[in-house]
């Protein structure tokens, strides 16, 4: 007897917003790979070089895409495959530590810091870090001085000083780097007076908090990991592709500042380290100057493709994008077996058909219009005129900010399938209103399907 759809499970399964952590098997079971028709196994290309081609030299790499596109559970499946080679990996959401608004160097490097000793306490590995120590009693001693008194918290609620001091944090009579580091960055993301302090006092000392952390941290922690039968240590920084394109006061865009301008700094961490990027860089014209920085070109993780260059379907990709929405209500049954329960979701084949295509191979926006559909009809199955309606409604929204000047660049780029520049990319690329794809030829640009509806590129 075959078990019924549980049509709320079903609903959570869809959430766009949820990252599949592919180390929980109750996640992996929802996980399609794409690798096959995206044009390139981006995930096998950043695991060769640590695992094969470097296993024993440290190396950084950059990993970039369409927000939303599905790098994050990539970087999951990366993850799990670089433990399962015996690594010891260390993955983090860069924009839970940091206000990716306003990120420099330092920021980064402390939140790298801290994620890696917090990560080698739960491997009991406790180290003391002398020099890392000082570094943040001395950042700790200049906000305490320059700050008392002045209220720097949430309206309406007590200031860091001088009802609590910020403080260098002691664990069971040791010092915890990585409650240290929280304590500090946690307040500097809250406030652009703490912020600018703090880089007043590290800028300078940048070189010292590397070497600190570098032989204070990640070396004897890699001399530790393999006394334990590791085969070293992988740092993965994830949603540094969100920083904002916002410009530094002097003028230099943000991403450039960072990944260009300081992106030696960035690669001098004695382990394995991979950074997510934001696409703009793609089209800087920094980017020659960025690839001399890292030694190593940007690897790109295109969408899933609905259709071929030349306009004709993509069935695999096709078909894989569906097996994206069943295995969401049947994850224990085969592809195949999903297949004869497809009934049970849409009232006609056709239906999905036509969802997978208008969601252009975005993974997230493919979850986020069967969500609205879910929600619009709230019954199974779903149907065609549902369907209409949500698709209507997401064409109309995302039409509303498009100027004129706008639609006669996506005129273009849905005539040539091609895109240039860093304006370009700002409007089109950013805004999801046109995706990039990937085959044999290299890369190639469409609109997005759902902007197709409006009928103002015909």
């Amino acid at each position: 007897m075959k078990a019924d759809l549980d049509f709320t499970a079903f609903y959570k399964a869809t959430n766009p917003s949820k990252t599949l952590n592919l180390v929980d098997q109750s996640d992996r079971q929802f996980y399609i790979d794409f690798s096959r028709v995206r044009g390139q196994e981006i995930i096998e290309q950043l695991k060769a070089q640590i695992t094969l081609f470097s296993p024993d030299e440290p190396t950084c790499q950059l990993f970039t895409g369409h927000i939303g596109c599905g790098k994050s559970t990539e970087l999951s499946n990366l993850r799990a495959d670089l433990i399962q080679a015996g690594c010891h990996v260390v993955y983090f959401e860069s924009d839970q530590d940091l206000e990716m608004n306003d990120v420099d160097v330092a920021d980064i490097l402390l939140a790298i810091a801290r994620q890696v000793d917090e990560s080698l306490r739960a491997s009991q590995i406790c180290l003391q870090p002398s020099r890392l120590q000082e570094l943040l009693q001395g950042a700790a001693k200049l906000l305490n001085s320059e700050v008392r008194g002045v209220n720097v918290g949430t309206p309406g609620i007590p200031g860091v000083l001088p009802q609590g001091k910020i403080g260098v944090k002691e664990n069971q009579g040791q010092f915890s780097l990585s409650l240290g580091i929280g304590e500090i960055t946690t307040q500097a993301k809250q406030s652009p007076e703490l912020r600018s302090l703090l880089r007043d006092y590290l800028e300078p000392r940048t070189k010292l908090v590397i070497d600190a952390i570098n032989q204070e941290l990640i070396e004897p922690a890699i001399l530790k990991l393999k006394q334990q039968g590791y085969q070293g240590l992988v740092v993965i920084v994830d949603n540094l592709d969100r920083l904002e394109l916002s410009s530094k006061s002097w003028g230099r865009p943000q991403p450039e500042y960072l990944f260009v301008d300081r992106g030696e700094q960035l690669r001098q961490l004695n382990c394995h380290v991979v950074y997510t990027m934001p696409l703009v860089l793609r089209f800087s014209s920094d980017i020659v100057r960025l690839t001399s920085r890292f030694g190593t070109e940007p690897l790109v993780l295109p969408m899933v493709p609905v259709q071929h260059r030349d306009g004709n379907p993509c069935l695999e990709g096709m078909a894989l994008l569906k097996q994206m929405v069943l295995v969401r209500a049947f994850p224990h049954l085969t592809p195949e077996a999903r297949l004869q329960r497809l009934p049970e979701i849409v009232e006609f084949p056709e239906i999905l058909h036509r969802l997978c295509q208008v969601s252009g191979g975005h993974v997230r926006e493919l979850l986020g219009l069967v969500r609205d559909w879910i929600m619009f009809e709230r019954k199974l199955p779903l149907s065609s005129k549902g369907l209409e309606q949500v698709i209507r409604d997401r064409a109309n929204k995302m039409a509303l900010p498009i100027t004129d000047q706008h639609w006669e660049l996506l005129k273009r780029v849905h005539r040539t399938q091609s895109l240039s520049g860093f304006e370009e990319y700002r409007i089109l690329l950013r805004s999801l209103f046109v995706y990039e794809y990937y085959d044999d030829r290299g890369s190639w640009f469409a609109v997005n399907p759902i902007l197709l509806e409006t009928g103002r590129l015909s």
